[in-house]
């Protein structure tokens, strides 16, 4: 077991966590009473109890509460706010980098306004990565940098009611075919990526296909994809969390993703359903070997997994996690929704150490893989230089963590096992 203190000290990366599903929840309920939006209770409690449960019946019930804070994310404002508040909590958690990742259509009505709300989030991003400068730890060069960038997400599905955004495109475009509908979205949130790149320097620096994965083929987004390949943005696919392998296959050959979001069932060769797969065994396993040997990093959110997936029946030891890291997967472990699903990154990755039982240079693997598989906005040999940092901030916080428990008359090994 790794020593609990010894997670939340060293520095750690997120590369899968949603902004309106990491709010706070004292916020979420403030900004609900200035904007008149109904919630099932305002305090936090009854929130909790009614909508933020620990445990939940099934998929819906767990994306029940993103009608309220989708709800309240739709002032630039609040998305600043709610950015700038979730960098503030993971940093407390010793996060030292995240891609926070939303899809501004769900909040805003237009193109134009797509590109304000990345923004707005880049913004409150920014001023806590500011504030992290200033921090004492950081003055005395006792720590390593705040790094921040944002994933842009489209929507494999959407239907009226949804937000203004898909509204009106619903009434520009009637009789439109869905596929075409959904196509002509994701390429319009592509466009307001790049946009706010390159014309507001905002680092937006992947894009992203998020919402409801069986029924709603990667296929549908290939010209979306397309687009954002050409102008260099990375890619990550949700995929593998609510179907199979071939979804995940899709997202890597028709979506060039270099990143896969869950992947879950990336081993489950019962859901190949394919008729031209003869051999699913032997098809998974291949695709679970390209997936190692290409080094795509898959993000791995344990928590929200077991809450989401009944066949994982809520136990971590059914989680397919440690067969990817045994296979020489690159793992990110990652929170997805710290407010739906009461989590941090500490107790995610917690959670893989206790089920892998990794030893201290397992769980650095870990840890590193995290800031290896990253979007990062700057230059490749930055991003070497950061990694480096970390690992060796890791190091010396390994090295203080011995001497420390040496000292109380355990030998360190609580740092271990």
């Amino acid at each position: 077991m790794i020593a609990r203190e010894l997670i939340q000290a060293v520095p750690k990366s997120d590369l899968h966590i949603h902004l309106d599903g990491s709010m706070r929840v004292a916020t979420l309920i403030e900004l609900a009473r200035e904007q008149r939006v109904a919630l099932p209770s305002y305090e936090v409690e009854g929130l909790n109890e009614l909508v933020f449960k620990p445990v939940y019946r099934d998929l819906p019930e767990y994306l029940a509460g993103f009608q309220y804070t989708c709800a309240v994310l739709r002032s630039f404002e609040a998305m600043e706010r709610a950015a700038f508040e979730l960098a503030e909590d993971v940093i407390a958690q010793g996060v030292r980098y995240v891609e926070v990742r939303f899809a501004p259509q769900l909040l805003v009505p237009t193109g134009e306004a797509c590109v304000r709300a990345l923004k707005a989030v880049g913004d409150g991003l920014g001023r806590a990565a500011r504030q992290h400068s200033t921090s004492p730890a950081m003055q005395q060069g006792e720590d390593i940098p705040f790094e921040w960038a944002i994933i842009c997400c489209a929507m494999r599905n959407f239907r009226r009611g949804m937000g203004a955004y898909y509204d009106s495109l619903l009434d520009l475009l009637p009789g439109m075919a869905h596929k075409s509908l959904v196509a002509t979205a994701s390429l319009e949130a592509v466009h307001a990526a790049v946009v706010a790149r390159d014309c507001h320097g905002v680092p937006v620096t992947g894009f992203d296909l998020a919402g409801e994965e069986a029924g709603y083929p990667a296929s549908h987004h290939d010209a979306a994809y397309e687009e954002a390949h050409r102008h260099f943005l990375r890619k990550t696919v949700h995929a593998g969390e609510a179907y199979g392998p071939e979804s995940i296959y899709a997202a890597i050959v028709r979506c060039h993703a270099e990143r896969i979001g869950h992947g879950t069932f990336v081993f489950d060769d019962g859901r190949v359903y394919g008729r031209d797969i003869k051999d699913k065994a032997a098809y998974t396993d291949e695709l679970a070997e390209y997936i190692a040997t290409m080094r795509i990093t898959v993000e791995v959110c344990p928590t929200s997994n077991l809450q989401t997936i009944p066949e994982l029946a809520g136990d971590i030891r059914n989680h397919p996690v440690k067969r990817m890291i045994e296979r020489g997967m690159a793992v990110a472990i990652a929170t997805d929704n710290t407010l739906v699903s009461h989590t941090d990154l500490n107790r995610e990755l917690a959670l893989v150490g206790d089920v892998c039982a990794l030893d201290l240079a397992g769980f650095k693997r870990l840890v590193l893989a995290g800031f290896k598989g990253a979007f990062y906005p700057g230059r490749y040999m930055e991003k070497r230089m950061f990694v480096r940092r970390a690992a060796e901030r890791f190091e010396r916080l390994v090295a203080r963590f011995k001497r420390e428990t040496a000292n109380n008359g355990d030998g360190g090994k609580t740092c271990v096992f």
